[in-house]
């Protein structure tokens, strides 16, 4: 019997209208229920889907939704940035190989090269803390349990021992991130290949349970070949959902927030460009705009994405915005009256605007003030090299701009 042939639908984030297409009841709420997209009637049983806010792939048996970001954004330099936001020790080089646009291939790639390098020299082993009921002592006897449960009762004994084992927590997450990907349909056949060897390699490690928090891990020596292939299953476990059930669709869905990801990534990068200079650095600082009211306290908060204090003053703002500027190269004016209300509150004469675009730095002086508006774009189309490069200058020139009186130019 022959598969019906996949239909593929692709996007942009900003469009506002799509050619309308049929959909059966079933997979209407299969596609909403992901919300890359409104579903909305056309009538005579047809439907338009309009981008939603958000980016991604959504793949419900033979149906494939696509909403691609602005400016020709791909999915390694997506993936880069999830990864980047979560850990600045994450490499380009580890995304970077990978210039497929087929987001399940470049996700279900990404995962099998770098699940494939931690496992390489074998997998992972360490110590384990379990609570048993035994018949012999084995490592520590918990009393309050033994009384509690096996009142005057010897046996068995109720103790708490380590064990050496595969089943840590950095396996169970790579395991449960290889299997989420396994779900996916029309995945490419050599990378299930690869998914599937390493799913045989982790066979003994537990399962995760099903809405539960991921388990806690820490960078070190130890484990210092699998961060790469834990950062991107982290990706996978939290931005995806896969899910097949006889009888029911095939789903697979993987869904995030563009204008979160470029805060969160702008902030970790440029913490990490700012270390190189003295002071500190605070996310979300958070401040007020007024002066204390009759009843002694403000009420109008303000929380810049990044203020780094030098001699304990804040001395440079900054905010990530994911936006578009306007046909005549115009950004909405809004962030400059925030930017404003920013630089007032805290005693400063420049703050820095930092939007996803590409383009020149752009200085604007407040009309009847000293205040310096900076609109500094980073284009995220570029190698994931060359962004994290951008923003080292936007450090530098930053402080050039403060401490030197020499405008970014």
């Amino acid at each position: 019997m022959l598969k019906a042939p996949t239909r593929h639908i692709t996007l942009d984030e900003l469009a506002i209208d799509s050619a309308p297409l049929e959909l059966d009841e079933d997979t209407r709420l299969a596609l909403e229920s992901t919300r890359l997209v409104v579903v909305r009637g056309a009538g005579h049983g047809k439907w338009k889907l309009i981008p939603n806010g958000l980016v991604g792939a959504v793949q419900i048996d033979n149906l494939l939704v696509e909403v691609k970001p602005k400016d020709k954004v791909g999915i390694s330099q997506i993936l880069f940035l999830l990864s980047y936001a979560k850990d600045p020790g994450f490499r380009p080089q580890n995304v970077e190989a990978e210039t497929t646009e087929d987001l399940w291939a470049a996700l279900g790639e990404t995962l099998a090269r770098l699940g494939e390098r931690a496992t390489s020299r074998g997998v992972l082993q360490g110590y384990v803390s379990q609570d048993e009921a035994l018949r012999t002592v084995r490592g520590r006897i918990r009393m309050s349990d033994q009384v509690t449960h096996r009142p005057g009762f010897m046996f068995p004994i109720e103790v708490t021992h380590d064990e050496y084992t595969i089943d840590v927590p950095e396996n169970r997450i790579l395991r449960a991130a290889v299997r989420r990907m396994l779900v996916v349909p029309k995945l490419d056949v050599e990378v299930r290949r690869r998914l599937l060897h390493l799913d045989r390699k982790l066979a003994d490690v537990s399962s995760l349970v099903r809405g539960h928090r991921l388990p806690q891990w820490t960078p070190s020596r130890l484990n210092a070949a699998y961060v790469p292939a834990l950062r991107i299953a982290e990706v996978v476990l939290r931005n995806m959902v896969a899910e097949a059930s006889p009888g029911k669709l095939h789903v697979a869905s993987f869904v995030v927030n563009m204008a979160k990801v470029f805060e969160d990534f702008v902030t970790m990068a440029l913490t990490e460009a700012l270390r190189k200079y003295p002071g500190r650095t605070v996310a979300q600082y958070k401040t007020y705009m007024d002066e204390p009211c009759s009843d002694g306290t403000p009420g109008i908060v303000l929380k810049p994405d990044i203020v780094h204090f030098v001699d304990g003053e804040a001395t440079l703002i900054f905010d990530a915005k994911y936006k578009s500027a306007s046909a005549n190269g115009q950004y909405p004016n809004a962030d400059h009256y925030q930017m404003l209300a920013y630089a007032t509150a805290m005693d400063r004469t420049n703050a820095w605007l930092i939007y996803a675009d590409s383009g020149m730095p752009t200085r604007r002086r407040v009309r009847n003030s000293e205040i310096f508006v900076h609109e500094y774009p980073i284009d995220l189309s570029g190698r994931p090299s060359e962004v994290l490069a951008r923003v080292d200058y936007l450090a530098k020139s930053s402080f050039t701009t403060v401490f030197v009186e020499h405008p970014i130019i």
